[in-house]
């Protein structure tokens, strides 16, 4: 596991890292709040020590920083101390630290509490990670999808890049459970969610369960020819699954409609516009027959 320590004074660093060596931990340090800052972002500790009394930003201003980021307000911080007032623990378990070590440093506490604080993250981590899981398809449910909308959409912004979602429903699902039983349409969710992950091309495309049948992707790509041949990978995927339905009116086989929309985010937009888009072009998919991709840019 990773740990970043922060720490004005290198013979600090130097005598905790000493005492963190031979555990398996990663180690990486900074002698200020901003560099701290950087490499939490570059680096994404476990868990960050961080020194409060540093000259220009001290340990209250940078944990303040960090649980003001959502990518990063999740990481733990014991801060390192010689204070032993009460209110200025007070002042940092309010900011969000979890714990204090105070100087000088003891090794065994030092050690103690270093790996107590790691295993509380590792679980956290753990329920983190089954909480945004659809439980019947095992893959991302929609928190999961929600949150990296928000990502995702911040991140466009800031390198000016589009940002397209895919809104997916299984053509006459209800006929498909009437028909074959609510157990055979179960693993047809499970089948076609697997279809869906594995025709994802790009590490950062995205596909989570949005509810019932229907399935949401976040596809990132530089233009609209390219979304389009993106989600109809997905369709004709599903499509060549050749997963009999007996009550479709479209096709022998299980199939899919998908409503696409590109757009390229602005501070002035919210990403819900572009979900709504996708579901607008999802309900025209189906007017048009279904087994086919809609698709706007906007």
């Amino acid at each position: 596991m990773r740990i970043l320590i922060a720490d004005d004074v290198p013979d600090n660093i130097r005598l905790i890292s000493r005492m963190l060596t031979g555990n398996g931990y990663q180690l990486s340090a900074a002698i200020n709040g901003r560099q701290a800052l950087k490499l939490a972002r570059s680096c994404a500790p476990d868990l960050i020590l961080l020194d409060i009394m540093m000259p220009e930003m001290d340990g209250y201003e940078v944990c303040a920083a960090l649980k003001a980021d959502p990518c990063l307000r999740a990481i733990p911080v014991v801060f390192l101390t010689a204070l032993h007032d009460t209110e200025d623990e007070s002042r940092g378990l309010a900011l969000g630290a979890v714990d204090f070590i105070t100087k000088p440093f003891n090794e065994a506490v030092v050690r103690l509490r270093v790996k107590s604080h790691l295993e509380l993250k590792r679980r956290c981590d753990l329920l983190t990670r089954l909480s945004r899981l659809d439980g019947l398809t095992e893959i991302p449910n929609r928190r999961a999808f929600d949150e990296r909308l928000e990502g995702e959409w911040r991140r466009a912004i800031r390198f000016g890049e589009p940002l397209a979602a895919a809104m997916i429903d299984i053509d006459h699902f209800k006929e498909y459970n009437d028909a074959h039983g609510h157990p055979a349409g179960d693993d047809c969710l499970r089948r076609v969610a697997n279809v869906l992950a594995r025709n994802l091309e790009r590490e950062a495309d995205f596909i989570a369960r949005y509810g019932g049948e229907e399935f949401i992707c976040l596809v990132n790509v530089m233009d609209a020819k390219e979304v389009y041949l993106a989600v109809e990978r997905l369709r004709s995927g599903v499509e060549t699954l050749h997963l009999p339905h007996g009550a479709s009116r479209v096709s022998p086989w299980v199939t899919i409609s998908i409503g696409a929309a590109l757009c390229h985010p602005t501070k002035e937009r919210a990403p819900a516009e572009l979900v709504a888009e996708a579901d607008a072009q999802l309900f025209k998919a189906k007017n048009l027959g279904r087994n086919r991709v809609s698709f706007t840019s906007f």
